[in-house]
């Protein structure tokens, strides 16, 4: 994930997800001679944009302003950013949706897939996106689907820390050391001027994985400054041929 034939990809329900949860891991992958690939099933125009609902702005104008954040923050973050604007609250499932996860998953090639927990009882556009995530996925693999096409393999999959972390039965399996990149992902943060509220906030969060991280570093990284991190859960084994 954070080297340079790291190819990863990150499928965000919303335009900002990706910025709070996963920035980090996108940052040091880019930063790292790796890509980083990042589809947004929604602007959360809707249902993350109260702010500019109170200034007044139409739907459209929403859109807009979404967009130019998510697009400001990616390139802050090195990564590319395709917008599928399917709308949200509800984000639906419809099969073109999923031939056009296939189709990004097929011609991306990720090494590595980073997305949204299987639950979450505040925000259901997160598990959904999560869901078919993970299903194009697997049919991404299947020779008869769209024959002929260059199947994928078998990327890990992990799930990024939510906002509710307890409710949404998230466990922090992995942390990840973004103390590197770390003013790259608060710059990042900073470009999503409609939910500035939480720029503190995923700053603390930072602070609090990067202390669990200090302390379960052990001999392998033994971090032994300040560290900021993310955390994330797997979805599938990890394949090795030594315990470490």
């Amino acid at each position: 994930m954070t080297n340079d034939t790291a190819n990863l990809l990150i499928v965000s329900a919303h335009a900002a997800d990706f910025v709070w949860r996963a920035g980090g891991a996108a940052a040091l992958t880019t930063a790292r001679g790796g890509r980083a690939t990042i589809v947004c099933l929604s602007y959360g125009e809707r249902g993350e944009s109260a702010r500019y609902w109170r200034q007044g702005m139409d739907l459209d104008q929403v859109k807009g302003a979404r967009h130019r954040e998510a697009a400001a923050a990616a390139e802050v973050l090195g990564a590319e950013l395709r917008t599928l604007d399917v709308g949200d609250y509800p984000i639906v499932e419809t099969d073109e949706l999923l031939d056009q996860l296939v189709r990004i998953y097929r011609e991306v090639q990720p090494t590595v897939v980073l997305t949204h927990t299987t639950v979450d009882p505040w925000n259901t556009d997160h598990p959904l996106a999560s869901r078919l995530a993970q299903k194009a996925r697997i049919i991404a693999q299947a020779p008869g689907y769209h024959p002929g096409e260059q199947v994928l393999g078998a990327p890990p999959v992990f799930l990024f820390e939510p906002h509710q972390t307890e409710y949404c039965e998230f466990r922090p399996e992995v942390l990840l050391d973004i103390t590197e990149v770390w003013e790259t992902k608060l710059a990042a943060m900073r470009c999503m001027e409609g939910q500035e509220h939480l720029w503190n906030y995923y700053t603390d969060v930072a602070k609090r994985r990067g202390v669990q991280a200090r302390r379960n570093s052990g001999p392998n990284l033994g971090l032994k400054t300040d560290a900021m991190a993310e955390a994330y859960m797997r979805v599938f084994p990890q394949v090795t041929d030594q315990l470490d």
